[in-house]
């Protein structure tokens, strides 16, 4: 839950490096590509891919903290019948996992090969790029009163946090909420990934509020490279 300095209602996250990792026996396979829709105006999301659908959301065009633009994963198409073009998309938020249609106007299309997994159980966290498993690093998960929720997710925005900061030097939100804590210091329950700064913690342990903790090594990787829009798997 993002309590950090500036990223009030997140949650923290913690881990560190390792070899690049081979596929886990078992693991479900994660797609090589990931279609984006990067909203260039904000969004009406509905139940189904019609005008007259339930609302379900206001999606804004920018992210709450970085004012980063929006970008969600796309899931599904749809035409309508008045041959308007709808994207069906992962939304931010409670509850967990839904997702919502959006019209295709106003979108710009982006694909990404990255995919992050985070393996509870293991107390890891895999990275994809095409489906390759290409790092692994150790993480601190949710303990077992606040957990880390499992689902399909994505990177909401990436935030920099001062040396003083909770969590510091990164973190990294996620569209995932605590299933436990409604709110949490005055933010929402937001998970995220995030440093072991001022809060510490063993990789390797599930004892967090419900955030991915990681090492510093670990987070630096990963800012580099991961943006808005990303999918994360927890497992």
């Amino acid at each position: 839950m993002l309590a950090l300095v500036g990223l009030t209602g997140l949650l923290v996250a913690t881990a560190t490096g390792s070899p690049p990792a081979n596929r886990p026996a078992g693991e479900s396979r994660v797609s090589a590509v990931q279609e984006l829709a990067v909203l260039v105006a904000s969004h009406t999301a509905r139940s189904g891919p019609r005008r007259g659908a339930v609302r379900l959301a206001i999606v804004a065009r920018r992210r709450p903290i970085t004012l980063e633009q929006t970008v969600l994963p796309v899931v599904g198409h749809a035409t309508d019948v008045t041959g308007r073009r709808w994207l069906q998309v992962r939304l931010p938020g409670r509850p967990n996992g839904r997702t919502g249609w959006i019209v295709r106007t106003a979108t710009i299309r982006r694909t990404t090969g990255w995919h992050i997994v985070v393996e509870r159980s293991r107390r890891r966290v895999v990275v994809y790029r095409s489906a390759r498993a290409i790092r692994t690093f150790r993480t601190i998960v949710g303990k077992p009163t606040t957990p880390t929720p499992a689902g399909e997710f994505f990177v909401e925005e990436v935030i920099a946090l001062p040396s003083s900061g909770v969590g510091a030097p990164f973190a990294l939100a996620l569209s995932a909420r605590s299933n436990v804590l409604q709110e949490f210091d005055g933010g929402p329950g937001q998970i995220a990934f995030h440093g072991l700064a001022h809060v510490g913690g063993t990789l390797g342990t599930a004892s967090s509020h419900g955030c991915i903790r990681l090492a510093v090594g670990a987070l630096d990787w990963l800012v580099v490279r991961i943006g808005p829009g990303i999918p994360v798997s927890i497992r």
